[in-house]
């Protein structure tokens, strides 16, 4: 393959094969994960009059004139999906991939391939949604024969036709999905690159000289498998929720990232952008050109008003979820913002045990909450989701990582600096205990002692030593200040939503009440 042809190269071509050149524009969404509702610029929830200023992004209301206005930038389009449409807000929880089917169905999508949290309610659900959507769901990198949900339904690659010309694509899905969702027993995951080159190996023995790997592993696994194949053109990715572009000041690297002859894609997540790739290859099939910008769906993006409509609709039910009874307390907990942002405080303390509880198995040590995401108390007696919901409302991923003791002490200090302000920024705890003095400057040593959990005794944290944490996808990527955090090791920011976490441990636990513990010790 060829890319960006100049000077003589370029006239050659244009001269002698110019008429043969094929041009695709590749539109591409990752991880949405149900965002079907306009969201704030955290990612999370944004009210109606929010959205009404135009301070609000994405939705599937501007997706569809977002692409819409796309496709009317190309005569020759296709639309794909890098995984990860389900989870993350009631309308999963509710309706499951339902609405997913129905609104990608009706926008048209070409192709998708299984993110892991397809795979958090088994392979029933997802073979449900594959059967009701109009489009190729694809796995490569997976046996499925002994799972009677997905064998025989589940592809590893398929051959679409556009503009008269034929485009394989290939599914491929975290090696580690066992470990990240529910996929069950029968299905086993394979090595990414061997996967892709297999099913590369067989559309190229069927004539199809252009190739599109639907990734959901990540950027870094992208890279490698681009490094590690032939034949691959492009690769639309997921999974990392990486930005890639070559405007935006947050964005990881440029759009496209370009690996040998292979370009490499992704959009960030959530429906927060709309990637669009244009391609141009040559009559044997070689990139000539790849070229493009996601594009940022905020307020300049207009909603459609029949989606618009149609989401009102199907949010109604959601009422139910929020009424439901999941859990009963036993004493009032405490998460009133003048006490959980300067102290210790009983709901702080429920939802860093539920974190920690949730993830204890994956060698995590300790978890730490901002207490800016708490956002209410809730009352003795029978708890409904709606209450949980009010408490933690920004739909927050729970999000796992290592960092050294060193960067747990320094995310503390960050987290007491502004007490006095009375910010979100102070950490509610688990698996640790800290004292803080607060006649000490901030960022000058407020954090005098931290001691870790060691089976049933807490010791000195050891600064050079390297700790599982839990927190939420905010705080883990910088939110509040944690800056620090937002360079750890094997981070994880795609878990369940940290409501249905806390709304399931306080199902078990709910009889047995949070209480002050001395975790969090003032001197």
């Amino acid at each position: 393959m060829r890319l960006f042809l100049t000077s003589t190269a370029a006239l050659a071509l244009s001269t002698s094969v110019a008429a043969a050149d094929y041009n695709l524009t590749i539109l591409h969404t990752n991880d949405f994960h149900a965002r079907f509702e306009p969201i704030s610029r955290f990612d999370s929830g944004c009210s109606a009059e929010d959205n009404s200023a135009g301070e609000c992004f994405g939705g599937w209301a501007r997706l569809v004139n977002a692409v819409k206005d796309a496709r009317a930038r190309t005569n020759n389009a296709i639309l794909v999906d890098g995984g990860d449409q389900f989870q993350g807000t009631l309308f999963y929880t509710y309706y499951k991939g339902s609405v997913a089917a129905e609104m990608m169905n009706g926008l048209g999508y070409d192709g998708m391939t299984v993110g892991n949290h397809e795979f958090d309610d088994g392979p029933e659900v997802l073979a449900g949604f594959m059967d009701s959507v109009n489009f190729p769901v694809l796995m490569s990198n997976a046996d499925v024969s002994a799972e009677p949900a997905l064998a025989d339904k589940l592809m590893k690659s398929t051959v679409i036709e556009r503009g008269g010309e034929k485009i394989g694509m290939i599914g491929l899905t975290p090696e580690d999905t066992p470990d990240l969702a529910s996929p069950g027993k029968n299905i086993t995951f394979t090595a990414p690159a061997a996967a892709v080159q297999g099913e590369v190996d067989k559309l190229t023995a069927e004539g199809v000289d252009k190739i599109i790997v639907l990734s959901h592993s990540g950027f870094e696994v992208d890279k490698m498998v681009a490094a590690n194949t032939t034949g691959v053109d492009v690769i639309v990715g997921g999974h990392s929720n990486t930005l890639l572009s070559n405007t935006q000041e947050r964005a990881v690297d440029v759009y496209p990232v370009m690996v040998g002859d292979t370009a490499i894609v992704q959009a960030y997540a959530y429906g927060k952008y709309l990637g669009e790739l244009n391609v141009t290859f040559n009559d044997a099939g070689e990139i000539v050109e790849a070229k493009g910008e996601p594009l940022l769906i905020g307020g300049q993006v207009a909603e459609d008003a029949d989606i618009v409509s149609r989401i009102a609709k199907l949010a109604e039910p959601l009422d139910e979820i929020r009424n439901k009874i999941v859990a009963s307390a036993a004493a009032p907990l405490e998460g009133d913002r003048t006490v959980c942002r300067v102290s210790e405080c009983t709901m702080g303390n429920l939802i860093a045990d539920a974190m920690l509880a949730r993830v204890k198995d994956q060698g995590i040590d300790i978890a730490l909450m901002n207490s800016g995401g708490i956002r209410a108390s809730i009352d003795a007696g029978e708890v409904t989701m709606g209450e949980v919901l009010t408490v933690l409302p920004f739909q927050n991923t729970l999000s796992t990582f290592q960092v050294s003791g060193q960067t747990i002490i320094e995310a503390l200090e960050n987290g007491v600096s502004q007490v006095e302000e009375v910010k979100g920024r102070f950490p509610q705890v688990a698996g640790l205990k800290y004292s803080w003095d607060a006649s000490v400057a901030p960022g000058e040593g407020r954090v005098q002692e931290v001691m870790v959990l060691d089976g049933d005794a807490f010791t000195p944290i050891d600064p050079a030593k390297t700790y599982g944490v839990v927190s939420n996808n905010f705080v883990r990527n910088g939110g509040d200040g944690f800056a620090m955090f937002t360079t750890a090791e094997n981070a994880y920011d795609f878990g369940p939503d940290l409501a249905d976490v806390v709304a399931e441990y306080m199902a078990e636990n709910g009889d047995n009440p949070a209480a002050i513990e001395g975790r969090i010790t003032q001197k």
